[in-house]
């Protein structure tokens, strides 16, 4: 089990929840948009959030916008450790770091000693643009050489007393971030952060990660998680909760399953089944709802579901724990089956 790294209020690692992350798309001193993103963030079930710093306005903006929002907030640091400094300084929860390219052991000393001041953790890590010359030599572009690369960068900061951190080791290619991940695992008891790097747009995206992640949780490998995505980054966040929900690791997220439909089906099951996603997407509670195509799968074969759907000849039945409740007409479906829903995030 890997320690516990604490980041605000939450803790990393431990046995405790896997946190799900991602990054703004925002300039945190701009602060309208940055409220604007993170609360919507926030509502979709982000756990902890990850703003570009660069340069020393938008270092210092970070009490401004805990006014606003709850979740910890991550200042992502290169190339000026001025900036990891002042990031500190101006109430950021956490800080990315890449030691190596922050300049003189000098500097990294001075920012080993602000977070050890502070208390403030750090993620550190390489991933496959990053990896150290001397292992690469010696190693290869493999997941040694990877895994590697990222200790070194641990151990510059344990050598100046720097104990919480979190450890990254991404990769475009989902084989070698596995093998990265479990080699890492192997090496130290930090807590990780998992994730595909530049993993594509949002469907090729959630593929990958979900592949990368998913295996690696299911074997006890992961403490927080970014779906790294070309896209919106709620998007991410709800990849993320998913894949937790998918492997039993969550239980503040609506589970809907739909059936993929056959000849049998005389509605538009598949619509019904997206409309359903769309309305449960910031229920926070352990639900189970399917939406099947015919009574020929519904309530037999998603008996197990809190509430489910299923179509008939001349309407559509509303079952729960696999027992029929009511037969409906189509057109009043939605708020029908809606406000069944609703029923059930109240008991």
């Amino acid at each position: 089990m890997s320690k516990i790294v604490k980041i605000g209020n939450l803790d990393i690692g431990g046995g405790s929840k896997v946190l799900v992350q991602s990054m703004s798309t925002k300039r945190i001193s701009n602060t309208a948009l940055s409220i604007e993103e993170a609360l919507r963030l926030e509502q979709a079930g982000c756990d902890i959030l990850r703003f570009s710093v660069n340069d020393e306005k938008d270092a210092l903006s970070f009490n401004e916008l805990k006014k606003h929002v709850k979740m910890p907030l991550v200042a992502d640091i290169h190339f000026d450790y001025k900036l990891a400094l002042k990031s500190i300084d101006g109430g950021a929860d956490k800080i990315r770091i890449n030691p190596g390219n922050i300049g003189s052991s000098q500097n990294v000393r001075k920012v080993a000693e602000a977070l050890k001041s502070s208390g403030v953790p750090v993620r550190v890590g390489a991933n496959t643009g990053s990896i150290e010359k001397e292992f690469l030599e010696k190693f290869g572009k493999n997941e040694i050489s990877l895994g590697e690369s990222a200790l070194k960068n641990v151990k510059v900061l344990e050598k100046y007393g720097v104990e919480n951190i979190v450890i990254s080791v991404k990769a475009s290619s989902v084989p070698l971030m596995v093998k990265a991940y479990e080699y890492i695992a192997s090496k130290t008891d930090y807590p990780l952060h998992l994730g595909v790097t530049e993993a594509g747009t949002e469907y090729g995206g959630v593929i990958k990660n979900s592949i990368g992640i998913g295996s690696l949780l299911l074997k006890g490998i992961g403490d927080t998680l970014r779906v790294s995505l070309s896209s919106d980054p709620v998007n991410e966040v709800r990849a993320g909760k998913t894949i937790l929900s998918a492997l039993g690791l969550s239980n503040d997220q609506v589970d809907v399953i739909a059936c993929p439909t056959c000849g049998r089906c005389e509605w538009d099951c598949m619509e019904f089944a997206k409309k359903t996603e769309e309305y449960c997407k910031n229920i926070k509670k352990p639900l189970k709802i399917a939406v099947m195509g015919c009574v020929v799968n519904g309530p037999g074969e998603a008996k197990d579901a809190d509430l489910g759907v299923a179509g008939a000849k001349d309407g559509c039945v509303i079952f729960a724990g696999g027992k029929i409740i009511k037969t409906v007409k189509k057109e009043d479906l939605e708020r029908e089956f809606f406000g069944e829903i609703d029923k059930c995030t109240k008991l």
